[in-house]
């Protein structure tokens, strides 16, 4: 053997490469979508189609250039993934949430011809994909760095106050504004309905759910009845339900005048809570079985070795121990119902989906959108407070 081959050599490894596969498909999705989708229309008035715009008509090359720069931003990052480069597309995702509302002042600036008062601004396709993906890289990234779920909710409050600021002052042209400056009062009124009804629907059925849990552990016959009838009642349609309500309701209201001094009636609010309920109490009660049944045995030995009573074991071992899953239940319940009341609008008992079935009905989407959203919104909310609230009591915090 000669002296270099003795001699020890370097080697040269290619290293593999793994990219965050998810981040970089959504990222090249939202250039996609922002070059290939319309991003604004432009109306002469509410009755009249609007005309369709690209990014560039939009907001002109420096804003596409601009828009552009951040989705390759994202991709580049997003093919070498590490926590500081999640934590950098982080920030680039607040970055263009914060920039969405001004490429809308943008646009109207550019396109909206001033001598047209009833001239409205539409969101184009574009807009809303974006919008969408944007969130779920939200969703990706709270994941890969182990964030609280208060974190994307108190990054989303402040973007969307931010984006309430810029409507409030400079958005006149937004249909969406115009939409919501013409039925303000309504829609406020709308909010306390559509808040009022989840809450008292998701109460009753905590409370009900809870009492009926707790029988089936005792009872174990009653334990198959009662998940048949309760999965019988998810399997009927919601708009079914409340048709099947109405004629019931409709005749105790009209035989039974005590019932009738209280507000029940075949349409409004009694079928819609009636109906609610029903839907929410297979996931309340569900939850709250398997998170009482799921307490290790051994723990429960070791609180009755102890000397504690039957009562004390329960509310001072079982209970705090269940707490996270029953919590869990309670959001799926509250999300549920939130979407669910939308459909109560039709049967008279107000709230944001009166919104979504009068848009339906004179074909406006954006007065579509005014109800749709804040529901969006609303559900958003409970999931992220609920999911944090169950995360925190779980034993470990956060961990």
């Amino acid at each position: 053997m000669s002296l270099i081959d003795a001699l020890p050599s370097p080697s040269f490894k290619r290293r593999p490469w793994y990219p965050n596969v998810v981040l970089l498909c959504l990222s090249v999705a939202m250039l996609a979508a922002a070059w290939l989708l319309s991003f604004v229309s432009v109306a002469p008035n509410r009755i009249v189609s609007g005309t369709t715009f690209g990014i560039v008509d939009a907001i002109r090359w420096p804003g596409a250039i601009l828009v552009s720069l951040l989705f390759v931003a994202m991709t580049t990052l997003a093919c070498v993934p590490s926590p500081r480069h999640y934590r950098a597309i982080l920030g680039l995702i607040t970055l263009t949430l914060l920039l969405m509302p001004f490429g809308l002042m943008v646009a109207g600036h550019w396109l909206v011809d001033p001598s047209l008062p009833q001239a409205r601004l539409g969101i184009g396709p574009a807009y809303w994909s974006v919008l969408f993906v944007l969130l779920l890289c939200l969703v990706e990234l709270r994941l890969r760095l182990g964030l609280s779920r208060w974190w994307p909710t108190l990054l989303l409050g402040g973007v969307g106050v931010a984006w309430w600021g810029c409507a409030a002052l400079w958005l006149d042209h937004l249909a969406l504004v115009q939409e919501f400056q013409a039925r303000e009062q309504q829609f406020y009124q709308a909010v306390g309905q559509h808040i009022a009804l989840v809450s008292t629907a998701v109460g009753v059925s905590v409370v009900l759910g809870m009492s009926l849990a707790m029988l089936m552990r005792r009872y174990q016959r009653l334990q198959k009845v009662a998940f048949t009838l309760l999965n019988f009642l998810q399997t009927i349609p919601s708009l079914a339900l409340f048709g099947l309500l109405l004629g019931p309701l409709a005749w105790l209201a009209a035989n039974v005048p005590t019932l009738a001094a209280l507000g029940v009636s075949g349409i409004g609010n009694a079928p819609a809570l009636i109906a609610l309920i029903a839907y929410s109490l297979l996931p309340m009660v569900r939850n709250t079985y398997i998170a009482l049944e799921e307490v290790s045995e051994d723990t429960l030995q070791a609180a009755k070795a102890m000397g504690m009573r039957t009562s004390q074991r329960f509310w001072q071992v079982r209970f705090p121990l269940a707490l996270p899953v029953l919590l869990e239940g309670v959001r799926i319940t509250s999300v549920q119902a939130v979407g669910l009341t939308a459909v109560a609008a039709l049967i008279g008992a107000g709230g944001l989906g009166t919104f979504i079935f009068q848009g339906l009905g004179q074909a406006a989407m954006d007065m579509v959108l005014l109800g749709a959203l804040p529901i969006l919104i609303l559900a958003l909310m409970v999931d992220a407070g609920l999911g944090a609230l169950a995360d925190a009591l779980r034993p470990g915090g956060q961990e």
